[in-house]
């Protein structure tokens, strides 16, 4: 993995340099081919679309834009940021697409996380000569992500780069800032990317592994980079990825909620309720793979001694995401998704009816943690963390789909029902 060094000419780049490039007078022109091509039948993936997939009825705005599945939230990373991908090889044809709004969908994605820490990551292959967008767009769509976008995005994964968009970045290399250029770093193989995220919890494309595969046998033996570590087998005292069903059966008290929460939540409750920003900012990921291990371990941990809030507040989210089947269970998903369609009349019952539906430990698991959510809520004036923004930081390690990523369509709905469970949790829970 390689980061590129972009230097800032300016002090204003984006408006100062952007016209000197005269990029308009060249919208319409082709882009060179990129060093593989797809069909036009394999890079136009609506013949192939599921109607029934997207959440998004087929009225909406951004439905034509949010069935590609161009652009996907997957969970946190290793460092406790939400990680969103765009892949290009969904990108069909560029008469078939509506780019505008592709940037609208993209920003309005970006949108729920650019007040938090984020990573993106970027699939670069399957991007041709067919469904490249013109540079014309490309400085729009610099010109759009303003100084909110880019002041938390950690880190952009530019994932099997080619000539051409090294090339690309070196033509851009006057417009962007010094700061954001050491955010971006290549990466030639999947296997890299374990040291940001796990994989598995990346929905990557058939096309994008197929072309790894085809790179790494491509090379000579000596030269052929790491695999990706296998799942190694569950310690004996293991916590995080066990369900949490058998945490119950393991603990010496027959106890509903696991250690991991009931440590977390215990320290945030005394020491991270007026803590500006807290869940949105991450932790030194060698700290968080130590306090793994030691949970892992059977080691008790005291955050005390750490006293570290975005530690522990990155913990308890990774717990959450890293459940074989998330707290509010796949049988709910299709339910919580289309929950909007629920009259505000009955949505206090209907909730209440589908989280008393969940098996006692995640019942239990979920009413200690919105009953803290509610807390960290209640000093909002001072942490700045709304019900809204609980939301946005929860929703998506409190319920994905079976395939672990979610797309804007998906995410919005569950957002909305972790608002609705934080804005209504005493009456939920009574």
């Amino acid at each position: 993995m390689s980061s590129e060094l972009l230097v800032d000419l300016g002090e204003d780049p984006a408006t100062a340099q952007l016209g000197q490039l005269k990029l308009a007078t060249i919208e319409d022109q082709q882009w060179p081919a990129d060093e593989s091509t797809l069909s036009k039948s394999e890079t136009d993936i609506s013949q192939h679309f599921d109607a029934g997939s997207p959440h998004l009825p087929w009225d909406h705005p951004f439905y034509d834009i949010a069935r590609h599945q161009i652009i996907e939230v997957a969970g946190d990373d290793n460092f406790g940021r939400k990680v969103i991908v765009f892949n290009a090889c969904r990108m069909p044809p560029q008469h078939q697409l509506d780019h505008h709004k592709l940037l609208m969908y993209l920003k309005g994605t970006l949108d729920q996380y650019v007040e938090s820490d984020y990573t993106l990551i970027y699939f670069h292959h399957g991007l041709t000569s067919e469904n490249k967008p013109s540079l014309g767009w490309l400085r729009d769509a610099y010109r759009e992500f303003d100084r909110k976008y880019k002041k938390n995005i950690k880190a952009l994964y530019i994932v099997h780069p080619t000539m051409f968009i090294k090339t690309l970045l070196i033509l851009f290399k006057p417009i962007i800032s010094f700061k954001f250029g050491r955010k971006i770093n290549y990466v030639s193989y999947l296997s890299e990317l374990e040291d940001v995220v796990k994989c598995e919890q990346l929905v990557i494309p058939a096309r994008v592994k197929e072309y790894d595969n085809k790179l790494r046998a491509s090379l000579k033996p000596a030269a052929q980079p790491p695999m990706s570590p296998p799942r190694s087998p569950p310690l004996p005292n293991q916590i995080f990825g066990v369900p949490l069903i058998l945490l119950r059966q393991r603990s010496p008290d027959n106890d509903s909620v696991p250690v991991v929460m009931t440590d977390t939540i215990s320290f945030l409750s005394e020491q991270g309720l007026e803590i500006e920003g807290i869940f949105r900012r991450s932790a030194n990921v060698t700290l968080v793979k130590e306090v793994q291990l030691k949970y892992n371990s059977g080691t008790a941990v005291d955050f005390k001694e750490m006293e570290d809030v975005h530690l522990a507040a990155v913990i308890l989210k990774t717990f959450l995401r890293e459940l074989p089947e998330p707290l509010l269970t796949y049988q709910l998903y299709n339910d919580i998704v289309n929950f909007t369609s629920v009259s505000s009349d009955s949505q206090v019952t209907v909730m209440k009816t589908l989280v008393e539906s969940l098996p006692e430990e995640n019942y239990k698991s979920l009413r200690y943690l919105i009953t803290f959510l509610a807390q960290v809520s209640a000093n909002s004036e001072v942490n700045k963390m709304t019900n809204s923004n609980l939301a946005v930081v929860f929703g998506p390690n409190l319920l994905w789909g079976r395939d672990n990523a979610m797309s804007l369509s998906a995410i919005g709905p569950i957002n909305n029902f972790t608002r609705t469970l934080l804005d209504q949790q005493h009456l939920v829970f009574t």
